[in-house]
């Protein structure tokens, strides 16, 4: 073996090591940290570099906030089974805002929008008939925002995860 080769395979072994530990995060996260289901709203459905996504904004009880105004420090906050948004005074990095929805509730937005990924043979799952409402279940990570598992929808107050493969 050259020392060329050997170079080459340390960088390989560094490069797997590095993104080995970052899947094994997300899964130790997906079983320690909470799950919940927010209420979304769809931002925009596709993007020819990205591949195709749902760009969601994701609406929670809002807690602690003050209607008009802006929090830069939001913590994430499972409700039961819902999603609940916090206002906290340290940076968190993630910031959210109060906003009426159509039914006459103060709900908190998350500015960050997050994105799920669907393949390219599913139909868009942001486009929903009337009565129909997009939600996303989502780990809770100590740190950063929600990490998206799947897509569902409510209809009768009966929510349903969407089958997208």
């Amino acid at each position: 073996m050259t020392a060329g080769m050997r170079k080459g395979l340390i960088v390989a072994a560094i490069h797997l090591a590095l993104v080995s530990s970052l899947g094994a995060k997300l899964v130790i996260d997906r079983a320690t940290r909470p799950r919940v289901w927010a209420r979304t709203y769809p931002v925009d459905p596709d993007h020819p570099l990205r591949g195709r996504y749902v760009l969601m904004r994701v609406q929670a009880e809002a807690i602690g906030f003050v209607r008009g105004q802006s929090f830069e420090g939001v913590k994430l906050v499972a409700r039961g089974e819902t999603l609940g948004l916090e206002a906290v005074s340290e940076d968190t990095g993630l910031t959210a805002h109060v906003t009426t929805t159509r039914d006459g509730r103060e709900v908190a937005v998350l500015d960050q929008p997050l994105a799920y990924f669907i393949p390219e043979h599913v139909h868009d799952p942001s486009q929903r008939s009337p009565g129909e409402e997009l939600w996303v279940e989502v780990t809770l990570p100590k740190r950063g925002g929600p990490r998206p598992i799947r897509l569902g929808v409510k209809k009768d107050g009966v929510l349903t995860p969407l089958d997208l493969d």
